[in-house]
Formats: structure tokens, sequence, C-alpha cells
């Protein structure tokens, strides 16, 4: 018998081939940047006010700016320690021609009554347009505003579960189309959506196909490569959506209206349809599902573009996990070694995602340049990407991934503590906090497989990363809501997530060990004290 591990060596491991759909498939990282993150463009809230119909006259006929009719209408109120004009209040008077004269004087605060918002708001937003500025999402209907990425995030985690089914029922490249197409259609539904009530909706839908679209090309190019390669090709595979984080802040600088930005980000969602006459099935699936002859012509057709030539073995190619049995849930919280591992991996990919998260979407509320910071911030996540291939052959997983989450930890605490007089020290830690967090997150991916044994490891990676969209649907909420009473109270939280992390990690999960240049399948301890972890 024949496996297609031993049929690769023949074709080639990471040949032409697998070299130009790897190339193809990085290309859907970088859209997903757009659709993970872009509510920081897409969702701006701009400083703002309460809008009085009377002063539109009084400002031409007084010459006044915005400021000026501000300081009349909006009392002084107290925001994080410091007194500013209420951007959700108005002094409660009759607003009239007579009232506001050109020689009018602020109103006397202690004497003069407040109320909400009567007729809107206005925004200093200098032409860019947000759904924020165009749904009035502001004051009282700010916390709307998290239900835009909350929905994303139940999105995320209803399509993981359910295109990950129809990936294994009818095969990788078939889920990877059809959520390219719902991704398209669901994208252009948002950019077209009459009002905030279907815009969530469409977002739902958008999110169910974009996250499964993506692992349905990670696991594709994973199969299709030689078992030396997957971890170098995973890690890059995700580096690419740190390619689509920096294209983001550039486009977005150039489309003002969120709308456009949308089409923009959906585009490529389109273009991916066209991979239907570039990319292949995956043999191993197709093995999977007794389709020998169909997997043969592939891995031919794979071999001559490597210009390599295969023997006779293929004539006896054979599915290596024929016989490999059912996982169950009941088999991840078994045993104590296995639950304290589901335990750690899922609380770890729930804090992976929700300080990431958290600290993308903190730069949409610190003002400043945010196409500038956000590109900054950016960049840091390669380097992120090279340790992690740098170190994990070298000295392990746990030391690692251990040190990612403290020193995320540690740099959140930390920049919640530097005075804005500091600002570019500020800066440079809270940057380093989303280096730590970007090395954590990339490295819980392909921790979580190597911690599994081969029957539930596809069952245990499915169910620790759903704390991944759980995080996510809790992190718009505890950023937006806790920067209302202290804007570096977040931090406090995140930096609290990192400890955790890095504490339950050092103390127990015991990562395989370094892989050597003779041994091929690392060890770990995890049902037994030696398990050896199939990279099959």
């Amino acid at each position: 018998m024949t496996t297609f591990d031993d049929i690769l060596e023949e074709a080639g491991k990471f040949g032409r081939c697998q070299k130009r759909i790897f190339a193809l498939l990085c290309m859907v990282s970088m859209p997903w940047a757009g659709v993970y993150v872009g509510i920081v463009f897409q969702g701006f809230t701009p400083d703002h006010w309460c809008r009085v119909p009377a002063l539109d006259e009084a400002r031409r006929t007084c010459g006044w700016s915005p400021a000026d009719g501000r300081r009349l209408t909006a009392p002084l109120v107290n925001v994080s320690g410091e007194l500013q004009y209420s951007a959700c209040l108005q002094y409660d008077v009759a607003w009239n021609a007579s009232a506001l004269t050109c020689d009018a004087e602020e109103a006397e605060p202690d004497a003069t009554p407040t109320t909400t918002c009567q007729h809107g708001w206005e925004y200093d937003y200098e032409g860019r347009q947000s759904f924020v500025t165009e749904f009035d999402l502001v004051c009282s209907n700010a916390w709307l505003v998290d239900l835009y990425q909350s929905t994303l995030n139940v999105g995320f985690l209803i399509g993981s579960v359910a295109i990950g089914y129809l990936a294994d029922r009818f095969g990788r490249k078939m889920s990877f189309l059809m959520s390219s197409l719902l991704n398209g259609i669901a994208g252009i539904l948002v950019a077209v959506a009459p009002n905030y009530a279907s815009l969530l909706v469409f977002r739902t839908l958008y999110g169910f196909g974009v996250k499964g679209g993506w692992v349905a090309g990670y696991v594709l190019i994973t199969e299709i490569v030689g078992v030396e390669y997957r971890r170098t090709v995973g890690v890059i595979y995700q580096m690419f959506f740190s390619v689509g984080i920096l294209i983001l802040p550039l486009a977005a600088y150039y489309i003002s209206d969120w709308r456009w930005l949308q089409v923009f980000i959906t585009i490529p969602y389109i273009v991916f349809l066209v991979y239907y006459w570039f990319i292949p099935e995956s043999p191993r699936w197709l093995l999977s599902q007794n389709q020998k002859a169909k997997a043969v012509e592939i891995t031919e057709a794979m071999a001559k573009e490597n210009h390599m030539t295969l023997s006779k073995n293929i004539e006896t190619l054979t599915d290596d996990n024929a016989d490999s049995t059912t996982a169950s849930f009941m088999d991840l919280i078994r045993t104590p070694k296995m639950r304290k591992h589901t335990f750690i991996l899922s609380y770890n990919w729930f804090t992976s995602a929700v300080v990431y998260q958290g600290l993308i979407m903190r730069l949409g509320i610190l003002g400043g340049n945010v196409y500038l910071d956000f590109l900054i911030a950016g960049l840091l996540e390669f380097p992120a990407a090279f340790l992690i291939l740098f170190t994990i052959e070298r000295i392990g997983r746990r030391l690692p991934f251990a040190s990612a989450n403290f020193v995320a930890g540690a740099a959140c605490f930390i920049t919640a503590f530097i005075p804005e007089s500091m600002f570019w020290f500020k800066t440079v830690v809270a940057c380093i906090g989303r280096l730590g967090i970007t090395m954590a997150f990339e490295m819980v991916v392909f921790v979580n497989t190597e911690l599994y044994p081969t029957f539930v490891r596809n069952l245990g990676v499915s169910v620790c990363s759903t704390l991944c969209d759980i995080g996510g649907i809790v992190a718009p909420f505890l950023l937006y809501r806790l920067a209302v009473i202290w804007l570096e109270l977040p931090l406090i939280i995140f930096g609290g997530f990192g400890f955790g992390s890095h504490n339950f990690v050092s103390y127990d999960v015991k990562m395989p060990i370094n892989v050597s240049k003779n041994v091929k399948k690392p060890i770990c301890s995890i049902v037994q004290k030696v398990d050896l972890i199939e990279q099959n």
C-alpha cells in the first residue's frame, strides 16, 4: 500500500505546482483583513455635537465656525477627567434668531437646563462618510456600532462549522468556491444596505462565508505539500493577512465613502471564482471519498508540472486515514490531561481574539492620524511570523508561545499608565504589545493541531477555535464600552488576559519538543506519556 505522502516524495513535496497554488491561495488572506478590522475606517466615529438648525443662519451671518456655535449650544462635561463640550447634550433653550445674535454669549451652565440632541448631530469628518455618520450611531445609539463587529463574528462562528462540514462532504475546492460566491454577494449587499438593521443581517452572512473559505484554503494548501513544509506554508498563509492590514489604510485614505470601501474589499472574492480553473481538489480528500482515479489524475498532473516522474507505486495509492477512529466531544475531556489542554487552548483562542481585535480597533478611537498609526502597527506583524519560524524549531513551542502572551500583557499594562505627554514612547510600547499578540495568535493555530492525536485533531481545533469567534463577539463591547469610562481601561483588561494566557501555557501545556533533522514527528504528552503526533 502506498500513501499520498509516499507519492509526494516522487511528485515533489513543494514543487512548482504547489508553489503556484500556494501563491494563489495566499491572496485569500488579504481581503479577509479588510473584513476583519475594516470597522476602524468604515465605522469611524468623528467628533460630533448636537445639531441646532437655527445655527445655520447665524453661521452664515456672523461667519462663525462650527466650534463657535458649539460653545454657545453645548454644555461642558467631564470626559475622562477633562472638561469638554458635550457631544450628546445641548442647552434646553428656544434657539431662534433673537437668541443667536452675533454678539451672543455662552449660557450660564448652572442656571441653564440641558437636554439630549433634538435634531440629530453634526460631524467633523471633512467629507469622510462612515456608517456611523450615515445612521447616526452615536451617544445613546453608540452601542449599535459594537454589533457591526459582533455580528461578523457570529457569522464566523456559524460559518466555520458549516463550511468545515461542507469541506469534508463536498471537497475543499468546492467549499472554497461556494464561500467566495457567498462572500461576493453578501459583501455587495453590505455596501448597498438601506438601513442599519439590514446591514447587520448582511454582515452576518458575510462573516458566514469569509472565515470558512479562508480555512478551506488553509486546509487545501497544507494537504498538497510535504509534511516538513506544512508549518511554513501555514505561517506564511497567515502572514498575508498582515499584507492586507497594510493595504487597508492606504485604500481607506483614498476611498472616503464606507460603501465604496466595502466594494473594494469585496471585489477580490468575486475574482477568486476564477480559481475554479487554476486550483485542484485535494487528492487526500478524494482518497478519503474513494475517488482514487481522480486523485491519481490530479497527482500525475502535479508531478508533470513539477517535472517529476511517478513510479508504479501510484497504482496502489490508498487513504492513509482510512482506519482512523471517529472522534466525539467526550474525547476532548475524557482524561485530566486532555481536559487541561482543551481548556488552555480554548482560553488562548479566546484571549488572542479579544486582545488582537481590541488593539486594532483601539486605533480608531485614539485620535491622531489613524491611517499612519494603522500602517505602522501593521508593519510590526511581519516580525511575528519570522520570529515564529526562527524560534520554534530551535527552542520549541512553549517558550515562544508563553513569552508572546507575556509581552502582549505587559505592554498593555504599561501603555495604560504612560502619560500622553510621552506620546512616542507610549506608541512604541503599544506596538510591542501588538507584535506579541500577533505572534501568540499565529502560534495557537498550529500548536492546537500538535497537541491532539490524529483521530481527534480536527474536532479539537474546531471546538477550541470557536472560542476565537466568541472572543470576537465580546471584543467590541469590551473596548468601546469600557473606553467610555476611561480610555485606557480596556488595556488593563487586555493585559490581564495576556498574563493569564502566559501563566497557563508556562505552567501546564507540554509543547512538542524541538524537531530534529532526523525526526519529522514531534513528541508531546497528552493522553499518555508519549504520543506521536502524526503530521498527516
